[in-house]
């Protein structure tokens, strides 16, 4: 990215340098809650609210922050916003919290996040870091909701748990399990990757 306007933040997290199928961060999520597109909506959203508050208070409190331990204070201040996140699910959204279980919890480790606080907001205000934490999320988020579209139509005849499929429909049981993740995701990087080295061409 040559300049950091709201822009070309949008346009390199989205696509260009987009976190899962360029930078291939947050992947152990996007094979285990793409199965239904209601877990996947909770996630990706959860995940906007974490980078986008890590962001902005690793960028207010950069200065204060001895370099040597910036790493474990980073982790600290994602590990707040999770918590933060574990408790509103389980108090609003037990059973979205219940089906998720450790994944939640696992947004703490998520490479996203970590990545854009060490390399985005340690070097940029708050405002520009709290957008690079949303337009970060966003990036991971239409990945996912693509994957998770396919895999619960398939898989369930179902989208966010409401029949669409014919009653004649014959489920693909293999969509819900693992291996069709690894599958779909691959393709969806094949597809994706030969649309930006065409564009490449092009120019």
């Amino acid at each position: 990215m040559n300049e950091a306007t709201p822009s070309a933040i949008f346009k390199d997290n989205v696509w260009t340098n987009n976190p899962v199928f360029v930078q291939i961060l947050g992947i152990c999520s996007t094979l285990a809650v793409t199965n239904n597109l209601t877990n996947t909506f909770t996630m990706t959203v959860a995940l906007i609210f974490v980078a986008a508050l890590t962001n902005v208070t690793v960028s207010i409190i950069k200065s204060l922050i001895p370099r040597k331990v910036r790493m474990i204070v980073q982790t600290l201040i994602i590990a707040f916003y999770v918590i933060i996140v574990d408790i509103l699910l389980r108090a609003y959204l037990p059973e979205v919290s219940k089906s998720l279980g450790p994944y939640v919890g696992l947004i703490i480790t998520n490479c996203i996040i970590m990545g854009r606080a060490e390399a985005f907001a340690q070097a940029n205000g708050p405002l520009l870091s709290f957008w690079d934490g949303i337009t970060s999320g966003l990036g991971y988020m239409w990945v996912l909701m693509i994957i998770a579209f396919i895999r619960e139509l398939l898989g369930f005849g179902t989208l966010f748990g409401f029949p669409v499929m014919p009653e004649s429909f014959t489920r693909w049981t293999i969509m819900v399990m693992a291996p069709s993740a690894f599958f779909l995701l691959g393709t969806f990087l094949w597809v994706v990757k030969s649309i930006m080295l065409k564009k490449g061409a092009a120019r």
